[in-house]
């Protein structure tokens, strides 16, 4: 993709969640779409005791506040690229840092953080670009949790929404994944399904990497 091409992208996805952005708050959305991927992001950082953690395209600040309240890390991080999703974040804590920037540039130092997570956001991204921005960011021993859509079945609504920019989103398979992981440098640690209801239409994947200490 172009770099006009990924902005164009960009600019799509996000003026469409700022306009989403009351919506996405909704209990039952949230409840049956996306707590199940965040119960497993948050079960492996307390496994791994992650002391300073960015939640990268965290919406309305959902999971990054869970993080910071359940967890209690030092430090909490949510970017997002939509303002409209900002504002509802900015409200919801005080105590989580909100930022905007994108996936694929963070606004950290080499080795700054201890966990990078996203949730349902993967599809987006430039994920290359996205996974090595990652690994440049995490202390050595550092762990990275992206749970990602399964590519089981298409998702109309979500081609739709960035068929117009020539940049359809993508949902790599669980071995693209892997390979995708191990290509930016992490070691794989754990990946399955994101344990839901039977009757649940949606399939999911987390993927756990280590950054090699």
């Amino acid at each position: 993709m172009s770099t006009a091409q990924r902005r164009g992208f960009n600019d799509a996805i996000t003026s469409f969640w700022s306009f989403a952005a009351p919506a996405y708050d909704q209990g039952c959305l949230q409840r049956w779409v996306y707590r199940p991927a965040q119960d497993e992001v948050v079960a492996q950082l307390r496994q791994r005791g992650s002391r300073a953690i960015a939640d990268i395209a965290c919406g309305t600040g959902i999971l990054a506040d869970r993080i910071e309240r359940d967890l209690r890390p030092d430090e909490v991080y949510g970017l997002d690229m939509s303002a409209g999703m900002l504002a509802q974040a900015g409200k919801r804590s005080d105590r989580v840092r909100w930022m905007s920037a994108p996936a694929e540039e963070l606004p950290f130092q080499d080795g700054f953080l201890d966990a990078v997570v996203t949730t349902s956001a993967f599809h987006f991204f430039d994920q290359p670009a996205a996974l090595a921005e990652f690994y440049r960011v995490l202390t050595p021993g550092g762990m990275v949790a992206v749970t990602t859509m399964s590519p089981r079945r298409t998702f109309l609504p979500l081609h739709a929404l960035s068929a117009g920019v020539g940049a359809p989103a993508h949902s790599p398979t669980e071995t693209e994944m892997r390979a995708l992981f191990e290509g930016a440098g992490f070691t794989v640690a754990e990946q399955h399904r994101v344990r839901r209801p039977v009757w649940t239409p949606i399939s999911d994947v987390i993927t756990v990497g280590v950054k090699p200490a």
